[in-house]
């Protein structure tokens, strides 16, 4: 099982390269707080907050997953240059059709640095 790195409030970091190097490999999730049973529901996974992510042939972001609990909902996979061979920030949206509660969760893998864990976030369904 690959270790999973997860995000650390940047506000708490001293050395600005630590600041960077949590931020840009961490994805943050957004969407609505309610969404409607049945229907789609649209869920952006954005990579960094601050910071940007290279976009380079041997350190990049190959891949997003949303998991809504245990359970994998989608993924979307990047090939090196997707973002232009320029610092970006990798983002995505799925549409879900939600049956039940939303505990979602995204996983980012890093060629270089490895899988990286948002913060949950709970989406009442009604």
């Amino acid at each position: 099982m690959p270790k999973i790195n997860k995000y650390v409030d940047i506000d708490t970091v001293e050395r600005e390269a630590k600041k960077d190097y949590i931020d840009r490999h961490s994805p943050f999730i957004h969407c609505e707080d309610n969404a409607t049973k049945g229907e789609p529901f649209a869920v952006t996974v954005k990579m960094g907050n601050e910071y940007s992510h290279p976009d380079d042939f041997d350190h990049y972001i190959s891949s997003i997953s949303l998991f809504n609990g245990e359970t994998l909902l989608a993924k979307a996979e990047f090939m090196a240059g997707a973002l232009g061979n320029e610092k970006g920030h990798q983002t995505v949206t799925f549409n879900v059709v939600p049956t039940g509660k939303l505990n979602l969760v995204a996983h980012a893998y890093c060629t270089k640095h490895g899988v990286w864990e948002s913060d949950p976030v709970a989406v009442a369904v009604n």
